[in-house]
């Protein structure tokens, strides 16, 4: 069994800061560890310009300790008012790296997204003349749709419709949760790929919802069966350069998280690559951990892969989590993973 891990250093394909005293707590967590990131635009008020998301990057960057390096790839969150030539001038300038689709009301703070696809049609084809990938949060909203269904449902009634009326956008299926979603993108064509967070490679909803509710576990997509799990470590860990993580990492304070309505979202940063080596390792696949963390996402979106390294340890006794991360707008609490972790990221 391998005992060290040098791999090139990751990146993060979904990741949210929030902003203000919450995004300078959590920023370290993640720069820690990655040398870029794709920054979620979900804001109250969301990044829809490019003006938005300068003063958002900016901000970013300004909240950086001194000493770390770290890009953020900023995206536009998309609307029904987008305007395509506002979207092109913004992947000219090299301001942004994808445009993030939230249908209306599916997640947190997607208030602003799309309710009527036929209304953002001239902004997709323009996205798909530039070659700018569009993000997808992929679940329908309509309330008669089980939620444990929405993801599957949105790939027939919504994706597939978007993909074969646009030739040649680039699509990320984010944070797919089903086996229904792992085969979709399998059998895609080369502007189809996806990422798999954390959470959904290592939990199921029994995890979530036996023995009492666990809402550090609650996130959206939901966590589904088994199954489902079972087919994303399969598709994760097989190789293929069609998927690579996006962490959806989503830090809320432990109050909001543990109120009579929580709020979705899995704060993964601090011990992502860990979890996920032991993911390849129960697999025995950590030949193909550092494409799925580190190449596989980069050559998707154009980008060099990333030239410095980071390097992991496996332990001979587990090492203790934190249990919170202390920001200005309160503590937030770790992930975990339910089981002892040995892999520890060393440098």
């Amino acid at each position: 069994m391998a005992q060290t891990l040098t791999i090139r250093t990751p990146d993060d394909w979904h990741l949210h800061l929030r902003d203000g005293a919450m995004m300078e707590g959590v920023l370290p967590e993640t720069a820690r560890d990655f040398a870029r990131a794709i920054i979620m635009p979900n804001l109250v008020p969301p990044v829809v310009t490019s003006k938005d998301a300068a003063a958002y990057r900016d901000r970013i960057l300004s909240a950086l300790p001194e000493g770390m390096t770290f890009q953020p790839l900023m995206t536009l969150y998309l609307t029904e008012a987008t305007d395509p030539q506002d979207v092109r001038a913004a992947a000219a300038a090299g301001l942004i790296s994808a445009v993030k689709l939230y249908p209306a009301g599916a997640t947190t703070n997607s208030a602003s997204g799309v309710q009527n696809f036929d209304n953002v049609r001239a902004a997709l084809e323009t996205m798909a003349e530039i070659g700018l990938p569009l993000c997808v949060h992929g679940e329908v909203t309509r309330a008669e749709i089980d939620i444990f269904d929405r993801e599957a449902v949105f790939i027939e009634e919504v994706l597939d419709p978007i993909r074969r009326a646009t030739p040649g956008l680039r699509v990320v299926m984010e944070h797919i949760t089903t086996s229904d979603a792992a085969t979709y993108v399998s059998e895609g064509n080369d502007d189809l790929a996806a990422t798999i967070t954390v959470q959904h490679l290592m939990l199921d909803r029994n995890d979530l919802l036996v023995g009492g509710v666990r809402p550090h576990y609650y996130c959206l997509p939901v966590l589904k069966r088994r199954t489902h799990r079972d087919a994303l470590v399969a598709l994760a860990t097989s190789g293929s350069r069609k998927v690579f993580l996006g962490t959806d990492s989503a830090p809320h304070t432990t109050d909001t998280k543990e109120a009579p309505c929580g709020c979705a979202g899995c704060f993964t940063a601090p011990v992502t690559l860990p979890c996920i080596a032991h993911v390849f390792e129960d697999a025995n696949a950590l030949e193909h951990f550092e494409a799925f963390v580190s190449e596989n996402g980069a050559r998707f979106y154009g980008m060099p892969l990333n030239e410095g390294t980071v390097t992991l340890h496996r332990l001979d006794d587990a090492w203790t989590l934190p249990t919170s991360v202390t920001t200005g707008a309160g503590p937030v609490t770790v992930f975990d993973p339910g089981r002892p972790l040995h892999w520890r990221v060393t440098k």
